[in-house]
This record gives structure tokens, sequence and C-alpha cells, in this order.
């Protein structure tokens, strides 16, 4: 599996994907002057699936996030200035640890929604800090801004090939208030975007050029210059837009984070009491708020609310918000025109922003529950995602995905976060793929799987529960990295906030813990080498154990744990079935009872299934090494090793916000260049900088 780096781009190949790379090499993808790679919460909400047709390229091929999609899955980096090489692990054991973990201050916790953002400043390397221009990430703290708390942080040095210290603070801000939602980055990387609340219902645009200098306890304090002197201000520098409804009067923003239009140079970000507020020239000309085209527009005047993170689709045109109340809007971009969906979430209200198909004019919305108690168990209502065209018509409901129960009120459920596409999904040219989102918010966390088909949603498929208690869950990540050279190239990212069930998680009721899991897809008339995993479509784990090519058509796969698929049917490629994707996989005890199709992880780190069930002996056995046959004789059990574990985990205290992607490089450059990031939402030890909300780089196929 080589992810959709090697497959065909469909409709448009050949003279089209050269234009492509012409067109990225030569920074034109994202505005004037040099660009790079910007990698925040939005490019988890603008996402597209592969052009097929004339009208469809045309609609995408000048999108700046298309091509900073295409960029990201297709581009092999390298890493400028590496003393060393490293490796990944493959399996996250008990000593499990991030590659750093980085103090941002005590109880410093932006919200579990939220993403930090990460810049690149080459599309085809990675640098460290002797680079002119360095890569780097930001992280907001959630912290009120002081002379001894920053509330926005940036990191650069961040690859464990860089020399000196691992990562260093690049800058750190005192920026006058406390930011809860996701920080943005600029097309050419030079300003971050963010808002930021005084603490007493007054919120702020605050655009800011970053220049190195403080700590996360020694910040450096930013004065605000006007809008009008900003542009020509000497970093570091800022300048502050309050968020101020029709009559003047300032409103609030702690759920809504702010969505660039690099190409048009706007902002668009909610507020309360249902405001939704654009901005204009915010990082090429003179940053001022729109007052005209309808904007700022008050999305529901009857029963106004908090709005969440607006997402816009430059194909259509449209802003696509939810609200607290449970209600989904699109709003025309050039007219400020609102139609408003029928309510379809009685829970906590929409706070994720929605996910929006450019390609295939498809929107995907995470509703809590859908008040309804007729579709899941008992008499509770559901989790569910609903999918709209991106012109909807006024009070529709779209159709509906139900993905575990929740809770009636006058209960609350848990929110219910986004969720992310597979790379069968991108390479697509009809929409087909799989949608993963962690669903049942009215109880243990569980990662759900739903089939798309040509761009309608099938019946999901329940995976694994990442929690042992109800407990809230985050956004969920899917990436797939062309280039890797282990075993697996396709993860699913997520995070339980208490009693994770990862090997790796803490112990006890305040074992919050991120996860991932394999998800890479089968592939058709592929070469499948001894060791590689695929998750089938019953949500199981497949391992290759003789190599070979696959057939043309999905074989149909063994259900039963430590089973054998031949794969076509005559032909020499084999798998074994390692079970469900599970968070959890058991150690090896003596003298126990076990079960046909339990099992364990062995001392040398493989999954061994029970195929004869039995009482194990008094001291372990000698673990066959090789996958599948022949087994392990011990006591009474027969054991057969199905290959590494297809998860791994990392404790983090309260949970993880959302969770983005580093660089992807290829066999033989630098370990540590093709990682994670993510804020914990608690206080633990932060490596060795201290107790706190910690910042984390962990590697995509370990957590380690």
């Amino acid at each position: 599996m080589k992810g959709i780096g090697a497959r065909s781009l469909g409709y448009f190949s050949g003279v089209f994907t050269l234009v492509a790379l012409a067109w990225i090499l030569t920074g034109q993808a994202a505005g004037p002057g040099h660009e790079g790679i910007p990698m925040d919460w939005s490019h988890h909400h603008v996402i597209f699936s592969q052009p097929s047709t004339n009208a469809q390229a045309a609609l995408v091929m000048h999108a700046p996030r298309y091509w900073q999609q295409w960029n990201r899955e297709h581009l092999v980096r390298t890493v400028s200035g590496a003393v060393g090489l490293t490796a990944d692990g493959l399996f996250a054991t008990a000593a499990s640890r991030a590659d750093w973990s980085e103090n941002l201050g005590s109880g410093a916790n932006a919200g579990a929604g939220v993403y930090p953002a990460k810049y690149s400043f080459q599309i085809n390397s990675a640098t460290c800090a002797s680079g002119t221009t360095p890569d780097y990430v930001v992280f907001s703290t959630g912290l009120v801004g002081s002379s001894s708390h920053a509330s926005i942080v940036g990191f650069d040095n961040l690859y464990s090939g860089c020399s000196g210290n691992v990562p260093t603070v690049y800058w750190a801000f005192n920026t006058g208030g406390k930011i809860l939602t996701s920080p943005t980055i600029s097309g050419n990387g030079q300003q971050v975007a963010f808002v930021q609340t005084n603490g007493v219902g007054l919120a702020s645009l605050v655009l800011l050029k970053f220049a190195a200098g403080g700590t996360a306890s020694s910040p450096v304090p930013l004065t605000a210059v006007s809008n009008a002197s900003y542009r020509n201000c000497t970093a570091p520098c800022m300048t502050k837009l309050d968020l101020r409804d029709t009559s003047g009067v300032q409103v609030d923003d702690t759920t809504s984070s702010v969505f660039p239009d690099y190409t048009m140079d706007v902002i668009y970000v909610g507020g309360t009491r249902s405001w939704l507020f654009k901005f204009t020239g915010v990082f090429r000309g003179t940053p001022a708020p729109a007052t005209t085209g309808g904007f700022p527009v008050e999305v529901n005047p009857t029963n106004p609310t908090t709005l969440g993170s607006p997402v816009l689709d430059t194909s259509s045109g449209n802003i696509f918000v939810g609200d607290a109340g449970g209600f989904f809007y699109r709003v025309n971009s050039t007219t400020g025109g609102v139609t408003a969906s029928k309510e379809v979430d009685f829970g906590t209200g929409l706070i994720a922003g929605p996910i929006v198909d450019s390609t295939a004019a498809k929107v995907y919305v995470f509703a809590s529950s859908d008040g309804t108690t007729t579709t899941c168990p008992g008499t509770q209502p559901c989790s569910a995602v609903y999918q709209f065209d991106t012109s909807f018509a006024a009070n529709t409901a779209g159709t509906k995905a139900v993905v575990g129960t929740s809770v009636a009120f006058p209960s609350s459920p848990n929110p219910m976060f986004e969720g992310a596409f597979d790379s069968s999904y991108y390479a697509s040219g009809n929409a087909t793929g799989n949608l993963y989102v962690c669903g049942n918010t009215g109880g243990a966390p569980t990662l759900y799987r739903i089939p798309v088909n040509a761009g309608t949603m099938g019946t999901p498929v329940a995976g694994p529960a990442l929690s042992s208690v109800t407990t809230g869950c985050s956004p969920v990540t899917d990436f797939s990295n062309p280039n890797v050279s282990t075993i697996t190239s396709e993860w699913i990212y997520a995070s339980a906030q208490a009693s994770g069930l990862g090997n790796s998680c803490a112990s006890g009721s305040g074992g919050g813990c991120a996860m991932n899991f394999v998800s890479t897809p089968w592939q058709p008339s592929h070469v499948y080498t001894v060791g590689q995993q695929i998750l089938d479509t019953h949500f199981q784990i497949q391992t290759c154990r003789i190599t070979g090519t696959s057939g043309t058509v999905h074989p149909g796969w063994a259900t039963t744990i430590g089973g054998s698929t031949s794969d076509p049917v005559a032909g020499a490629l084999r798998w074994v079935n390692q079970g469900p994707q599970s968070a959890f996989h058991g150690t090896w005890l003596a003298g126990h009872a076990y079960a046909l199709g339990d099992s364990i992880i062995d001392s040398n780190g493989n999954v061994q299934v029970v195929r004869t069930a039995g009482t194990s002996a008094a001291t372990p056995p000698v673990w066959q090494t090789t996958i599948f046959t022949p087994t392990t004789v011990d006591g009474g059990v027969r054991w057969r090793n199905a290959g590494l574990p297809a998860t791994a985990s990392l404790a983090a205290a309260g949970g993880t916000g959302g969770i983005i992607i580093d660089n992807v490089v290829g066999s033989g450059t630098l370990g540590g260049a093709s990682q994670i990031y993510f804020s914990t939402q608690s206080d633990q030890a932060c490596g060795t900088t201290g107790t706190g909300g910690c910042a984390v780089q962990a590697s995509q196929a370990a957590l380690q």
C-alpha cells in the first residue's frame, strides 16, 4: 500500500499532473510569492475527492487547499540540516514516550476540539532552526496572557535529527487575552491569525507577525497597532479587529475558529448571538471588517445562539456553519443570504465545523444527539452523521448515518467532533471510500466506519471502543503516508478523555489517551509482502502471511480470528485474520484458560491468537516468530502468530485536542520528520520541562 501517491490521478492524470507539479513547484498554488505548506484545523474540513470531469477539475484547480492537499499526499520530502538518521518504532510499549513534550503552563488547555497549526516553508524538504525560515508549529495555551503565561507559543527545530535542543521555543507571546479556538497560518507562513476573548464576553480577531523571542513562562508582551499600520509594522507586532454586530455591539467567541480564504485574503469567523463575521485584507492588505454584502450576518435572529466554526466552499461560494441550537446553515459568501436546515442536533449542538467535499458537492455534519428514540437500542437517541448537498434546501435534514447511542434530555451527551475520510475516498473519482468518526456520545467513545459509495452513505460498522467509561472523544484524523517504509502506511488517530483502553494509556479513571489504528484499505492488483496489514470490510485486521498479488475484487474475508483468506481464491496471496481492530491487547498469563479467538502480545511484540482453546503452561513458551505457521504449543493452548499489533497508544491527560500531521518523508531520511502534533487537555509531566498542559510531537506509526 503506497496510499494516494501510488494511485492514478484519474480523469486528468497526464497533462493535468504536469501542470499541477509546475504550478506547485513555482509557488502559484496559494497566492503570490513563495509558498509552503500550512496545516491547521481548516485543512480537515475542506477536502477534495478526486476530480473526474472537466467541470469538477475547473472548480477545484484554482483552490489553494486542493494543491495543499495534493502536496501532503504526493510529494516526497527530505530534511535539511539533518545530522543523523533514526527510525520510528513500530509499536508503543508500556515505556512509550512522545518524541518531545513541552510544557505550555499549569492549567494550559485550549479545548478538546482545538488543533495546533503547522507550517513547512519548503514543499519538498523539512527545515531545522539552522535554516533561514525554519518549520514551526503553533499552540494556543487557553491561558489568559500575562507576564508569566503565554497565550500562544511557537516551536521550531522540530525534528529529532536537528542539531541542538529539539524542539526550541521559537517565539511566545502575551497577546492580552485567552485563545480557546484553533490558530491558523497565512499562506506564506509569516503571519498567524486567531480569535481571543478578554474573559468578560468580548472577542477580537488577532493578526500577528512573529519574531523570535520569549518562552511559555516569560512571553514577549505585544502591543496592538492600528489596522492601517499593521501591514508595515515591524515584527513582532499584532493588530486586533473586534467582533461587532451591525449595531456596533461587540460579541464573544470561544467556540469558532477562524477560516482563511487564501485567494481572496478573507477570514470568516462566528461568534455568540448567531453572528457570522467576514474580515478582508487580513494577510496581504489593510485588515478591516466587512460591512457590505450582508456582513456581518445574523444567521438565526429568531433564536440567536453560539456558532461553531465556519467552513467556506469555494466551489459553491457558500459558507457552512452550525450552531449550539443544533441548526445548520449555508450562507452565501457574496450576499450574506442564509438557508437553515431542520434542527439536527438535540444535544450539545453542532460545535464542530462540518467537512465539505468541494469536488463532490457534499457536506458532512456531526451531531451529538439526533433527538429520536426509535433507531437506537432502548429509548435513547442516537449519535449521527448527516450528509447535505452544498445547495441544500431550507428546512431539510439531509440523510443520516447512526453511529452509536446518545442520551435523552435533560441529560447531556458528550460532544460529537468531526471525523475523517480515508485514502480510498480521496483517490476515488466518484466520492467512494470510508468516513471514520468517533461516535457513541452517550457511552464509551467508539470508532465507526461509514462506507460511502458514489457520494451515498451506507450502513456504519462499529469498530474499537476507546475507553471503558462514558467520556469524551477527540476529533478523528486519518492519514495515508505514501512514503513510509514500515509495514503500515495509513492510520486513524483519536483520543479518549478518560480510562483509555490502549496498552500505553495511564491506569485509572483519569487515563486520557491518544491512540492510532491501522486503516490501510485493501487494494486490487497490488503486490503485498509478508507482514503488511489492511483493514478489511468487517473492521478486522488482515495480515499478509504469504507474498502475492491481490485479486481484482475484494476476497471473501475470513471472519474467524486466526483464519486464513486466499486472495484471489486461486492466487498465491494469503492473509491471516488478526481479529477486530482493538485498542488493547493483553499479555500472556500462566495457567490461564484461553478461549478460541483470544489474543495477547507476546514477548517479541507480535499478536498471538488462540487456535486451540485450553489452559496455558506454567512458564512462557518459546513464541513462533513466523506469521501463521507453525503454531506455538503452550500447555493445552495452541497459538498462531498474526503479525505486529495494528494499534499504538500514548498517555495524554484529559485526552487530546485535534491532531495534525507533519511532513511526509521517504525512507532513509530523518526520523522525527513524519510526525503528529497535539496538546493534552489536563496537566501532566511534559518531558523534562515541568508539569502542565503539554504540546506533544509523536511518531505517526507508533505514538512514540
